[in-house]
């Protein structure tokens, strides 16, 4: 028999509380801007609206390889949107991306600028204009978007599930947790096997796919997501921990994990990109020194 204080549905939902939880000040039923903010525009051909988060990081770490590679038409504005302030909404932002996610990119390049949302679609679209981090023979360009669509459709269970419950929900709620800890275990899993006999994700090339992996199930395997390291016991995933490390210390990674990154120490910090050189001159503890009478607000 249940429980008398069991949740039990109602015939038709309406949204008449607030969710709870820490995303609860931003979380409605309906899409569409809350008002009126145009976005900002650089002089860059590539105009980035974007916060650190694993989904933003991918982007910017893509940007930051491609400008290694030589492919100057990948120089990139990264302006800050702060998805808990409700940046996402402004109706600029809405007009880039109608589902009002980060990350968000508008391509100048041309005479019509053209958007591009959604993390894998803009790794997918820069990948595809660069020619670069994507193979070209059939086989292993099947196996690449192969890898990036596992991610785009896996990682909803990582963060929307395991992250959620474990560290965000207003309670700790056992069969939830339980849930999406087994789920989340077990892609640890298919990516340990898979890196058992393939030094990339993909296979023996650095492609997208590795991109957009990192920083999610990477960032989950060095301890960088929700705490639960430990409690995953991630550890025991020996070809994860190689592959994240290897990633990891890629100069290009390192530095698309600091643009937009709003957290941290302020060293690894540089709010907006604008220019290669604002790795060296604009980070977050620099602007403090320069300045500390406003906290290093630029």
């Amino acid at each position: 028999m249940s429980d008398s204080s069991e949740y039990v549905p109602p015939t038709v939902w309406t949204w008449d509380k607030p969710s709870g939880g820490h995303f609860a000040s931003i979380n409605r039923p309906v899409s569409g801007p809350t008002h009126d903010k145009e976005l900002p525009v650089g002089r860059h051909p590539l105009q980035l609206y974007s916060l650190a988060t694993p989904n933003g990081q991918k982007v910017t770490i893509l940007l930051e390889e491609l400008l290694a590679l030589g492919h100057r038409g990948a120089e990139y504005d990264a302006w800050l949107i702060r998805i808990g302030e409700g940046d996402q909404f402004g109706s600029g932002f809405v007009q880039v991306n109608p589902n009002s996610k980060i990350p968000a990119l508008v391509d100048r390049s041309g005479p019509t600028p053209i958007r591009v949302f959604e993390s894998g679609a803009i790794l997918l679209y820069l990948a595809e204009k660069f020619d670069a981090l994507l193979p070209k023979e059939p086989g292993a360009r099947a196996e690449c978007l192969s890898w990036l669509f596992w991610q785009m459709g896996s990682a909803p269970y990582l963060g929307g599930g395991f992250g959620h419950f474990y560290a965000y929900a207003p309670s700790k709620i056992e069969y939830a947790i339980d849930r999406f800890a087994m789920e989340t275990k077990r892609q640890l899993d298919v990516l340990d096997k898979r890196l058992a006999d393939n030094e990339h994700i993909a296979g023996s090339a650095y492609t997208i796919a590795d991109i957009a992996i990192w920083p999610w199930y990477g960032g989950l395997a060095k301890g960088l997501l929700y705490g639960a390291g430990e409690f995953l016991s991630v550890q025991d995933y020996k070809h994860v921990q190689r592959w994240a490390d290897a990633i990891g210390a890629r100069p290009a990674v390192r530095r698309g994990r600091m643009v937009n990154r709003v957290n941290g120490d302020p060293a690894s910090q540089l709010h907006e990109r604008h220019d290669a050189s604002d790795f060296e001159t604009r980070t977050q503890d620099k602007l403090q020194a320069a300045d500390p009478s406003n906290g290093g607000q630029s």
